[in-house]
């Protein structure tokens, strides 16, 4: 089995909710957070610190609006997001090859 280096793996995307929302956002474009919320099945506070942290670090961006008088958050993956998604899956699907050819 070739090695897989576990610690180059990116943990900004590894969390399952992380995960889960870019995937949503590669997959399905802009969202906002009321539709992540029950795609996902989260509840508010998780999810806001999670796309907090993938807004941090350059993931996603978010786009602060009102509908009337209501706040709205509508959130994009960005193309460091979608990068780091391919290259996160791409770890995954060796790891998987690997895995499979071995039993």
């Amino acid at each position: 089995m070739d090695k897989i280096d576990f610690n180059g793996l990116d943990t900004t995307v590894h969390g399952p909710l992380r995960l889960g929302i870019l995937s949503s956002l590669q997959s399905q474009g802009k969202l906002d957070f009321t539709d992540l919320k029950k795609q996902l099945e989260a509840v508010d506070g998780s999810l806001s610190m999670h796309l907090r942290k993938l807004e941090e670090v350059g993931y996603i961006s978010c786009h602060k609006g009102f509908v009337g008088r209501r706040p709205k958050s509508t959130y994009s993956i960005t193309r460091k997001g979608k990068k780091a998604l391919i290259q996160y899956l791409d770890s995954m699907q060796t790891l998987i090859n690997q895995l499979k050819a071995s039993g």
